[in-house]
């Protein structure tokens, strides 16, 4: 194998990879998206038993981070 054809299958591959990188983050910032739409739902019968007991208020606490990550990353999901 010659350097050329070396650089050209380098060069090859560096045209690729951000198109393989953008059509896997739009799916991913879409599932965020409509994760940070849907996770407040679940805050209801946590907020709606009280927020007594520590495994009640972990999960509400897990489920606060969780709809954060969602919504910095499905923040741009869709903008055009």
């Amino acid at each position: 194998m010659s350097s050329s054809s070396v650089n050209e299958l380098f060069a090859r591959f560096d045209e690729t990879v951000p198109n393989i990188g953008q059509s896997l983050l739009a799916p991913i910032r879409g599932i965020a998206f409509w994760t940070a739409i849907a996770l407040p739902f679940l805050y209801l019968p946590l907020l709606a038993s009280g927020l007594h007991s520590g495994s009640v208020r972990t999960a509400f606490a897990a489920l606060v981070v969780c709809n954060a990550v969602s919504l910095l990353i499905g923040h741009s999901h869709a903008r055009e």
